[in-house]
Order: C-alpha cells, then structure tokens, then sequence
C-alpha cells in the first residue's frame, strides 16, 4: 500500500492530499529516510511523523486489504512506539 494511502486508511493524517503534502515537505520518513508519497509500506516498517511540535514514531503492524476500514480497526493498523516534544519554537527565541 502506497503510504499516502495507509496515512488516511490508519487516520493517522485525515486526508490523502494533506499526507503527500507532509512526504513532499520531508515531514515523513521510513526506515528512517525521507520518503515520497508513492513509497510502499510493508508491515514491520517504522514511519516518523513530523508534526509542528511533536515527532511521532509508530510501527506498522498490518496493510489492511481495503482503502476504508473502521474506526475502530484503523487503530489496529499501527503501534506507537514514542512521540517527542520538539522544543524549537516552544519557548521562543530568548531576549537580550
């Protein structure tokens, strides 16, 4: 499944075109690198999602056989593993 697709399928990202702008801007990485839209997820994989604050590492545990699954299965379809709090923007640039 393209991951694109299995960003909106796992709800992880509410829509596909929002999703492949996060993979063109370098927001998301498998394995570790940057990748496209187009690259196929396989189960095992581990894919970062970098938000504005937070950097979320999940692992994908199963590549449903349908574009639309429930709810309650799209939870399902990955494990976190961690999510950070990114602390560049948080506070601000100090004053002198």
């Amino acid at each position: 499944m393209r991951l694109d697709l299995f960003l909106k399928t796992s709800r992880l990202i509410p829509r596909r075109s929002l999703a492949q702008e996060f993979c063109d801007a370098g927001l998301i990485k498998v394995n570790g690198a940057a990748a496209k839209s187009s690259k196929e997820v396989k189960q095992g994989d581990e894919i970062e999602i970098k938000r504005r604050d937070r950097l979320t590492k999940l692992k994908v545990l199963e590549i449903p056989a349908q574009k639309q699954v429930s709810k309650q299965s799209a939870g399902n379809l990955f494990e976190i593993l961690g999510e950070e709090i990114l602390e560049d923007d948080i506070l601000g640039t100090p004053s002198s």
